[in-house]
């Protein structure tokens, strides 16, 4: 599949973007490549291949080093909440912006 400039214009509309005049080509030109690369993964046979739920295949032991679950910094919440206009119970209070 490949796109033309009305494509990419048309595109760009839906979008919300805005693609100047002198763009269009190199849009174009990126779009298209990334539609090749689509159409090469497509062909490429999967049959008896399962699909992952994940990179990391969850069957193989010690499929991905694990770091300990600790805190390395300093709790320094009380510090950035002595200079808040306004906190309570440990929380930021902010303006209401939604009525």
């Amino acid at each position: 599949m490949s796109l033309t400039p009305d494509d990419v214009r048309r595109l760009a509309h839906l979008a919300r973007i805005d693609v100047a005049a002198g763009e269009t080509d190199a849009v174009l030109e990126g779009l298209n490549r990334v539609l090749g690369l689509v159409e090469e993964i497509r062909r490429i046979d999967t049959k008896g291949i399962e699909p992952m739920s994940h990179a990391v295949d969850p069957h193989v032991p010690n499929g991905q080093r694990l770091r300990p679950d600790q805190a390395k910094e300093p709790d320094r919440r009380d510090a950035y909440q002595a200079v808040a206009p306004a906190v309570q119970e440990g929380l930021y209070l902010v303006p209401k912006v939604i009525e």
